[in-house]
């Protein structure tokens, strides 16, 4: 892959970023309220009101505190949240880990489910574990994934207690990490005590997040693999004795997998975005949860930081999906 193709595709996330943070800059102030007033106490002064609007920079014009806010994004500074009276990119930074590794454990959860479901399907085919298959299909993408939620936390959290239900950790638990990607540097350093507890309080937000995909990727790989089976190489690996199942997952699903990794790279940035319910239902401790809490509380610096935040990462998750696809496939990275 070339640096030119790269550095194309880099250049034209620019004016994306550009627009979002223009829209969310203005969107912000024409909504009714003032985040001062909201986080000041009755007994305070005109003169103290004045002080909070000229230390987040709310008493200059809007063309001047576009160009500040602007000037400070590009240098990572997003300024001090008005709730949490922190640095908004500290506390993105310490929220981010934990939604990036919820989201990764459901797009692995949702597309083992979407293969095991659509092999299963193809396997019996015409006959009754398909249409089995084809009706979990349908019940899983008519259902929207906070309601997933309520319903598992309503299985496994009051009629089975089985499972944790809130949280991320248990916060008695004498655990220290270095740092926020607490499965990650599990995984790391052996520790299967500590993974097990992570994995207990991600399987419900997670299984939540994944069931509405494990249906896409299933109906999309059922399709592809039915395809792969009426080719050629199919024909003759049967000619040769293979067993049904052997030619399914050694001939057909490699073939049939390139457009599932496709739309799974495509899913993966639907999954951040929709961690936002499902981290406050769970009250998991993401960057979903946080933005929740800077919208009710009207936190201008905050919501700011978190939309381009999750900007970035989207645009940067469109790249891989990119150059993962345009080193699939040639054409498109010389077209």
């Amino acid at each position: 892959m070339s640096a030119r193709y790269f550095l194309k595709r880099l250049w034209m996330a620019v004016p994306t970023l550009f627009g979002v943070a223009v829209i969310v800059f203005v969107l912000l102030r024409v909504v009714p309220g003032d985040p001062v007033a909201m986080m000041i106490g009755p007994e305070s002064t005109v003169a103290d009101v004045e002080r909070l609007r000229a230390f987040y920079g709310l008493d200059k014009p809007i063309l001047d505190q576009f160009v500040l806010y602007l000037g400070s994004a590009v240098q990572g500074d997003f300024g001090t949240s008005i709730t949490f009276k922190q640095d908004v990119t500290t506390l993105i930074l310490g929220r981010l880990p934990s939604t990036l590794e919820l989201a990764g454990f459901a797009i692995l959860l949702g597309v083992a489910l979407g293969i095991a479901l659509a092999l299963a399907a193809v396997y019996w085919r015409g006959r009754w574990p398909e249409a089995a298959v084809d009706a979990v299909n349908g019940l899983a993408v008519a259902i929207p994934d906070f309601l997933w939620a309520l319903l598992l936390i309503l299985f496994f959290g009051v009629l089975i207690p089985v499972l944790p239900i809130s949280g991320r950790l248990d916060p008695a638990l004498p655990i220290e990490f270095a740092t926020q990607f607490y499965f990650v540097e599990s995984v790391v350093r052996g520790d299967f005590g500590t993974i097990r507890l992570l994995l207990s309080h991600m399987l419900l937000p997670g299984l939540a997040l994944a069931l509405p995909l494990t249906a896409v990727v299933a109906r999309v790989l059922k399709t592809s693999l039915m395809e792969a089976m009426a080719q050629d190489y199919v024909l003759l690996a049967e000619v040769k004795g293979f067993g049904r199942l052997h030619i399914l997952v050694r001939h057909a699903l490699p073939n049939a997998l390139i457009p599932t990794i496709t739309l799974s790279g495509v899913q993966f940035m639907f999954l951040v975005g929709g961690t936002v319910l499902i981290e406050l239902i769970f009250a998991y401790p993401g960057i979903g949860n946080l933005a929740v809490s800077a919208v009710v509380n009207r936190d201008l610096p905050l919501i700011q930081g978190i939309t381009l935040a999750f900007a970035v990462l989207f645009v940067a998750l469109n790249l891989a999906i990119d150059m993962t696809y345009a080193l699939l496939n040639p054409r498109v990275r010389h077209g």
